[in-house]
């Protein structure tokens, strides 16, 4: 229980009292005090409600942030495969293009983990017809000179891009799969 201090002689009296026990004088009103702390009670819960709240604000940004960041550092494609994307889109607006009398290059897809792949036809072959290990013999290293020295594939050179040629009989049938990697043509 609160005391009320006689502004008179100060003596200490129970807050029921109107009047001084010891010199009979009117007593201060506490009336006001305790409004004035209960106001103060009040605004130190509306700045603890305040601080709650911007504690939440900024938590929200906080899982904001962090998930965009999980974003792009795990759930998009890296700035090299969007560039190979840009690669197959432009050979792409070509195709299907003939490479030689036997050859079609039907298109090109940026694969994850920094690949391109072309994909062509023998447009007179059936696989039936086709020796696919002596074709491979003879195109492997074509192909892989010409990863290695056309100034076209420094960009994929650089950026150590494998880059596979599927190959389809004139059905449509898979035949070979040749993959330069960077261990070839560096």
């Amino acid at each position: 229980m609160d005391k009320v201090t006689c502004t008179h002689c100060g003596t200490n009296n129970p807050e029921k009292n109107k009047y001084c026990s010891n010199c009979g004088y009117e007593l201060p009103k506490i009336a006001v005090e305790k409004i004035d702390n209960q106001d103060e009670q009040l605004k130190s819960k509306k700045n603890i409600s305040a601080k709650k709240f911007l504690g939440f604000v900024f938590g929200i940004i906080a899982f904001g942030l962090c998930y965009f960041a999980v974003q792009q550092l795990f759930f998009k494609a890296p700035q090299v495969d969007k560039e190979i994307m840009k690669i197959a889109n432009e050979i792409n607006k070509t195709c299907p293009i003939m490479i030689d009398s036997e050859t079609r290059l039907d298109n090109a897809i940026s694969l994850p983990g920094n690949k391109l792949q072309y994909f062509y036809t023998l447009i007179n072959y059936g696989k039936a017809s086709i020796d696919t290990l002596e074709m491979r013999n003879r195109l492997e290293p074509i192909i892989t000179n010409f990863v290695k020295t056309n100034p076209q594939m420094k960009f994929l050179r650089d950026h150590e891009t494998t880059i596979n040629y599927y190959y389809k009989d004139k059905e449509g049938l898979f035949l070979l799969l040749i993959s330069v990697t960077p261990e070839k043509y560096h």
